[in-house]
């Protein structure tokens, strides 16, 4: 696994666990789902709207890509800032 690899990876994980704990939230307060209804709804929606990333090698060296459920973009190495 390249190093590029495991920042799509890192980032695939923080994009669901964030999605998931607001999704966990907003279901819990606003609908009327009990039990193991609200993880399993959460879950379901943080990894369809989820973002999807991807180190893939081309001509040009290995970039990473990131997919969404609305657009699909190229990202270059540096130019991928996240703020937490």
């Amino acid at each position: 696994m390249s190093k590029l690899q495991l920042r799509a990876f890192l980032y695939q994980l923080a994009a669901f666990a964030i999605l998931f704990l607001l999704f966990r939230y907003l279901i819990a307060a606003y609908t009327g789902l009990t039990g193991i209804w609200i993880p399993m709804t959460a879950f379901v929606i943080g990894t369809i709207i989820g973002p999807k990333f991807q180190a893939v090698r081309t001509k040009d060296g290995e970039k990473l890509f990131m997919k969404w459920l609305f657009n699909s973009i190229s990202l270059k190495r540096a130019s991928i800032k996240f703020v937490f």
